[in-house]
């Protein structure tokens, strides 16, 4: 199994018509951790994500894997596993053949599969749910199907945008604990705009301000003066 120690964003620039959204991003995340990535709304979190994912096409800059070796290569669409905040699923499947389907054109990737009603299980979903069409799952149940997805998948970067708002207390409590289990071996970057959620969850926290990405130190997580600091930051960009 390929380790991969870096994933690499070099002067990654976005614009759409003259609004400058990303400005020449330069960033290095390493393995085995989770990065709170943290902005307002509109900053541009989800505009990141699009590019990384290649939804979107970058104005200019690049974006890399180091691995063990120190050997460069570029970033494959089998890289990346990328949860939406607005699940998409083939809502006339249901949960069971959706899942079923997945592994099947995945056969070959999947390393060391389970049956499917373990998957179910792992992510505690009912047994009376298994068999619905996905078109009556709620948003929540259809996020955790994503969810899944990713993690059969097991990508070496994982991009969650807004994951678990859609969860209530006790389900997001659960996919945080899940979150934290699956780090090692990848690289996990949870956006959010949820300042209390990101410092729960997260190793590092990085903010996405004013079109760049800055990071700030998380020495003491509950400490006053930390919060204040990530807020005058937010705050300023909404001002401008």
């Amino acid at each position: 199994m390929e380790i991969i120690i870096k994933f690499v964003i070099e002067h990654l620039s976005k614009s759409f018509e003259k609004k400058e959204i990303l400005k020449e991003i330069s960033f290095t995340f390493e393995e085995g951790k989770i990065y709170g990535l943290l902005g307002r709304n509109g900053a541009g979190k989800t505009t990141l994500f699009n590019c990384l994912n290649r939804d979107l096409k970058v104005d200019s800059g690049d974006f890399y894997i180091v691995d063990e070796n120190g050997v460069r290569r570029e970033v494959v669409a089998d890289d990346i596993g990328y949860v939406l905040s607005t699940p998409t699923v083939p809502e006339f499947l249901t949960g069971r053949e959706f899942l079923k389907f997945f592994m099947d054109i995945n056969e070959k990737s999947i390393k060391n599969p389970k049956s499917i009603d373990e998957y179910f299980d792992y992510m505690s979903i009912e047994p009376e749910d298994r068999d619905k069409l996905l078109k009556d799952y709620s948003h929540g149940m259809k996020n955790k199907m994503q969810m899944l997805i990713n993690i059969i998948a097991q990508p070496n970067i994982l991009l969650l945008d807004e994951p678990l708002t859609s969860f209530d207390v006790v389900v997001a409590e659960e996919m945080k604990q899940l979150l934290r289990s699956l780090k090692q071996d990848r690289i996990t970057i949870f956006s959010t705009h949820i300042m209390d959620l990101a410092l729960d969850l997260c190793d590092e926290i990085v903010l996405l301000n004013h079109g760049v990405l800055e990071v700030m130190e998380k020495a003491d997580l509950d400490s006053r003066e930390f919060k204040d600091k990530i807020i005058a930051a937010l705050r300023e960009e909404r001002n401008e």
